[in-house]
């Protein structure tokens, strides 16, 4: 069993989002994994095209300002930048 490193503890989720990018002209459709206060794991196509920062839309209508802190090639890690 691996040691948990967070400092707050993630939910597990599957809910439905867009990575947006380049001012709303470009968005990438992503499956949200996890979701805590601090941040998300998002399941990506490919992360190869996404920026280390971008906007992350939830279907629910909820957005927040993101940070790449971790990628893999189908998978991002991320915090949110507080407003």
């Amino acid at each position: 069993m691996t040691e948990e490193r967070r400092k707050v503890p993630r939910r597990r989720t599957l809910k439905g989002g867009r990575i947006v990018i380049n001012n709303g002209h470009s968005t990438f459709d992503c499956t949200i994994r996890n979701l805590s206060d601090a941040g998300t794991k998002l399941i990506v196509t490919s992360s190869l095209a996404i920026p280390n920062r971008f906007e992350l839309a939830m279907d629910d209508g909820r957005h927040f300002a993101c940070e790449v802190t971790w990628r893999t090639e189908t998978e991002l890690g991320v915090q949110f930048i507080p407003a």
